[in-house]
């Protein structure tokens, strides 16, 4: 077992208030949802299977947090047992998925993205273990599957309310790397931006890498003196830039609001637990983990949601928005999907 497996109890302390609002986000219906934002718990029928966590980022970073988060929760839940390590370097990668298989989880999750060869080599090498890996290639084999991050359909009614808002009619993105999940969360705000503002002009800058919360900042200070008044934080730390300059920003993945009150208006939540229930039931089942499942993200099944503080978006704005939201859920209004770099 790896020596981090240890932190199990750490983990779940340290992702407690995340847990605890998006309970509150449930209850209080602020993600606007005719149908739950969080799908229904999978719930274990023989007792807790071994499920591992291999994360590249701490897990306080956005993209890791929801993944644990998921699995804080299951853990909780009695569903999983849930071991994991954190900042495991891409030497490290392939290693940390040999130890845990070979501690005997039934699933692995993590990401591949700097390790896309590395990691299917070790998938094949236990056929017995199913593995869940952020990834921007295929699935490979029975038990190698994949998913990205689609929370774009929610970035998309979050650009609708930028572009409608900005005074100085400037808005800025700050990613981490143009890998194709990012570009196309990018892309998905700057075409909400334009639906409704074509003439607004949009900054883009990446920090090539997915922690560094520093860095983030001076893009998005960066961007404000360039002209901007509302980002739009794909990596965190963005926030931090609008708040010491006094002007709005845009969460990504969790809920930013409670760490920036009176900056971050609106998150686009992503919400990974419709996925790994799915990868879940399929390893219990002893089906075939070997496909995509990234379609579990798209806003009709759960999987992402824009969640919007009251008073701040002018009313018709919000109602603008809340139309296209309603077509979207109805599959009456598809996000264009665009995976290229934003210029």
């Amino acid at each position: 077992m790896p020596e981090t497996a240890a932190r199990t109890d750490k983990g779940k302390m340290h992702m407690s208030k995340l847990i605890m609002n998006r309970r509150r986000l449930l209850a209080t219906g602020a993600a606007f949802g005719a149908s739950p934002l969080f799908a229904p718990a999978l719930r274990a029928q023989s007792g807790p299977v071994k499920v591992a966590g291999i994360h590249a980022s701490p897990v306080e970073n956005a993209w890791n947090s929801v993944l644990h988060a998921a699995m804080v929760e299951a853990d909780a839940e009695g569903v999983i047992e849930y071991t994991f390590s954190e900042g495991v370097s891409g030497t490290d990668y392939p290693r940390a998925m040999r130890e845990f298989a070979e501690a005997g989880n039934l699933l692995i999750v993590g990401e591949s993205y700097a390790v896309e060869r590395e990691a299917r080599t070790v998938a094949a090498d236990y056929p017995d273990t199913a593995f869940l890996m952020g990834s921007s290639g295929e699935a490979s084999g029975d038990n190698f599957g994949v998913f990205g991050t689609w929370n774009w359909e929610a970035a998309y009614l979050g650009g609708m309310l930028a572009g409608a808002m900005t005074e100085t009619g400037v808005v800025g993105s700050v990613g981490a790397i143009p890998i194709p999940e990012v570009n196309m969360l990018i892309n998905g705000f700057a075409d909400g931006v334009k639906s409704v503002n074509p003439d607004a002009t949009h900054l883009v800058s990446f920090i090539g890498t997915f922690f560094d919360p520093p860095k983030a900042r001076e893009a998005g200070l960066a961007q404000i003196d360039a002209g901007a008044d509302i980002l739009f934080g794909e990596r965190i730390g963005t926030a931090d830039a609008a708040q010491e300059r006094g002007i709005k920003a845009i969460g990504s993945l969790i809920n930013y609001t409670p760490r920036y009150p009176d900056t971050v208006f609106a998150n686009a939540l992503w919400n990974f637990r419709p996925l790994v229930n799915a990868a879940l039931a399929d390893a219990t089942a002893g089906n075939p983990v070997g496909k995509n499942y990234t379609p579990l993200s798209l806003m009709e099944d759960g999987g992402n949601d824009l969640m919007l503080v009251e008073g701040v978006a002018p009313p018709e704005a919000v109602a603008n928005m809340l139309e296209v939201r309603a077509a979207i859920m109805a599959g009456e209004f598809e996000v264009p999907r665009n995976f290229d770099e934003p210029a």
